[in-house]
């Protein structure tokens, strides 16, 4: 069933597509080789926390570009509630990006292990671009109690409302 977010929310994505490979709007097809997701990889193979997920969040990045507005979820941050992570629980993290921009996704106080669409792991971040219609995941483990900060790295879009408090308890 597709879920309806209201006035903040002008566009949804229906059949999202992961392809880490493409090197995004304005560079596709160019001549020229440019560096994506897919060719990250970590020296060090697989990460330190080795556990699956026990669990999976799912966000949608959304916005709506009339009234100039950007959210997690169809809420800006004034109107949204924090995202409680209990610590060090292993997460699987979706992000769907609704919109039609890139949205580089900044998760504070904790990595983000970028998986392939095979749940292969690629590599460790701290800002992850998701791509207009793209859907990606990564695990973390949130190791440092307190409140923390995930946003959009685009700080217009983050002021926009593209901000959620992450609550690690």
């Amino acid at each position: 069933a597709r879920t309806e977010y209201g006035p903040s929310t002008d566009m949804r994505v229906d059949m999202p597509r992961t392809n880490l490979d493409d090197p995004g709007i304005g560079l596709r097809d160019n001549g020229r080789k440019v560096l994506t997701l897919s060719d990250l990889h970590s020296l060090e193979g697989v990460f330190s926390d080795k556990r699956p997920p026990s669990r999976e969040i799912e966000l949608h990045l959304t916005g709506n570009m009339e009234r100039y507005s950007w959210s997690f979820d169809g809420l800006e941050f004034g109107k949204s509630t924090p995202v409680h992570l209990p610590h060090n629980e292993r997460i699987r993290v979706i992000l769907q990006n609704d919109t039609m921009m890139t949205h580089p996704m900044h998760l504070h106080g904790m990595w983000s292990d970028l998986e392939d669409d095979q749940g292969n792991m690629l590599v460790r971040r701290h800002t992850i671009p998701v791509q207009p219609a793209q859907r990606i995941s990564f695990l973390t483990t949130p190791q440092d109690l307190g409140r923390w900060a995930w946003h959009c790295h685009l700080l217009f879009h983050m002021d926009a409302g593209m901000f959620r408090e992450v609550v690690v308890s």
